[in-house]
């Protein structure tokens, strides 16, 4: 067999905003389970260091560059994994952006973009994939919540409702793919130390002091990124197969 031909033979997986944080943290350990992994992303640097450092250790990973708001980046970025990698029928849809910002002084151009690239950008990307599944009669596809799509979030209302938007699209893709061999699950993180967190951390955006928060929690710490990639890898992994249309909440037991 060629190393083409290998290449091809593993499953190919697609992560979404994979070049930090529970991206990047995803992007490893699929490729440490042994796929092969396209790492999408806006930041060719980023996504160029996580791919590097998959090859490095012997794997198989390829950085494309794309904003998921923008179809045609996307179908450009996955005809590129397609020829580098083979079909894709591994889907994490991570890619997200928050902001803090009172939902009386939400403005319509920040309301569309949350919606364009947390909501419509899962939309995109799953389209644009979902033919790979569907011909291989087998797919994993793992969306990125948020806990405050459940609970509610002061000053997230427009972020959260792109959230809450991708948990009633995956129960609904969990319908209507599950006969054909596809699931489709839910991971919502709690607070994981991400460097959007930091920035947030940083800034003094949250409401409330984030020890706060975390010391509400049954697990009163901050979460890794590791801990939730774990997470997806176990919905992207064949044990998961009888198991979609749910949601995880890797949150410290922050129940709601």
């Amino acid at each position: 067999m060629s190393q083409a031909e290998e290449l091809r033979a593993r499953r190919v997986a697609l992560v979404t905003g994979g070049g930090a944080g529970i991206g990047e943290a995803t992007c490893l350990r699929l490729a440490r389970e042994g796929h092969a992994v396209g790492v999408l992303g806006r930041d060719p640097a980023n996504i160029g260091a996580v791919a590097q450092a998959i090859v490095e250790a012997g794997g198989a990973a390829v950085a494309v560059t794309a904003d998921v708001a923008d179809r045609g980046q996307v179908d450009a970025a996955l005809a590129t994994v397609r020829r580098t990698l083979g079909p894709v029928t591994i889907l994490v849809n991570n890619a997200g952006i928050e902001d803090f910002t009172p939902f009386a002084e939400v403005g319509e151009d920040l309301w569309d973009r949350l919606m364009a690239v947390n909501l419509k950008g899962v939309y995109h990307v799953t389209q644009a994939v979902l033919p790979d599944m569907l011909a291989a009669h087998w797919g994993r596809i793992v969306n990125l919540t948020a806990l405050g799509a459940q609970s509610g979030a002061a000053n997230m209302v427009h972020y959260t409702a792109t959230k809450g938007g991708v948990v009633a699209m995956t129960r609904s893709l969990a319908v209507e793919l599950g006969a054909q061999g596809v699931t489709v699950n839910n991971v919502s993180p709690g607070f994981v130390l991400t460097p959007m967190a930091q920035r947030a951390i940083d800034g003094g955006l949250f409401p409330v002091p984030p020890e706060q928060i975390v010391a509400a929690y049954p697990i009163p710490r901050v979460g890794r990124p590791e801990e939730v990639a774990a997470a997806i890898a176990f919905f992207a992994s064949e044990d998961a197969g009888y198991v979609t249309g749910q949601t995880l909440g890797v949150n410290g037991g922050c129940f709601t």
